[in-house]
């Protein structure tokens, strides 16, 4: 689906990426990992165009032929939402479908039987008109979610997804998320690495460029090269944790 190639990207001016080559396929379901500042929001970013590479290539597939694009739904880091503005969560999630109509049209019957259609699956009901501002962080991450796949995208990328979720719903994101994967392609952003190797099929560290990993298998010796650091994964039944060994840095 994605093919990226010798890439490389800055970031006010400073090089953030280098020598990045990584294929995403069709139904994937890859979870991104790696220190903080390495470049994960980076590279997602890169890929769905907001970023625009220093040096390199991302090739889109379409069926298994060349395409300019692929359509991608995107849920960002939650700190990045405006929560002061005046959209409520049918608006929200109505706003992932307007590549769907003219630019100055209205949305269609059709359009508003979807997204009803998503507030349910996210569990939502009842709050279809309530502001953005009034919604706990685990609500507006729900309705932020029905807004990336409401059009029925190729790939869904997700920036943290879990940061301020409910426990009540967390259990049923991944839920979501693996009844998601049956229809399109996940990219997984998360600094939760055991929760990460839980639910995704391959993993990608990115620490300035990127080490991939086919499955889930992964060693502690892995971890540590590429976070630099000594690492530790440690499960308490369905609680793993993330365990950094004593280092200077």
């Amino acid at each position: 689906m994605i093919q990226i190639e010798s890439l490389s990207a800055a970031y006010e001016n400073r090089t953030v990426l280098r020598d990045v080559n990584l294929s995403i396929y069709e139904k994937d379901f890859l979870g991104i990992i790696g220190p903080n500042g390495g470049g994960k929001t980076t590279l997602i970013k890169t890929i769905l165009g907001l970023i625009k590479p220093v040096m390199g290539n991302i090739q889109f597939y379409r069926n298994g032929q060349p395409a300019e694009s692929i359509t991608m739904g995107y849920l960002p880091q939650y700190n990045s939402i405006d929560r002061k503005f005046p959209i409520s969560v049918e608006e929200v999630i109505l706003s992932g479908l307007s590549g769907k109509k003219a630019l100055i049209g209205k949305f269609s019957r059709e359009h508003h039987a979807k997204v009803h259609t998503v507030v349910k699956r996210m569990g939502l009901q009842g709050l279809e008109k309530r502001a953005i501002g009034q919604l706990s962080g685990g609500q507006l991450q729900r309705a932020l979610l029905g807004r990336a796949i409401v059009s029925d995208p190729q790939l869904v990328i997700l920036d943290e997804p879990s940061t301020y979720i409910d426990k009540q719903f967390e259990a049923r994101l991944y839920e979501l998320l693996n009844e998601i994967n049956q229809e399109c392609a996940i990219i997984l952003v998360s600094h939760d690495i055991g929760t990460v190797l839980q639910n995704v099929k391959s993993i990608a560290c990115v620490n300035e460029t990127v080490d991939y990993h086919p499955d889930t298998g992964i060693t502690t010796e892995w971890l540590e090269r590429n976070f630099h650091c000594p690492i530790e994964i440690v499960g308490h039944g369905t609680l793993p944790h993330r365990v950094l060994g004593k280092h200077e840095h």
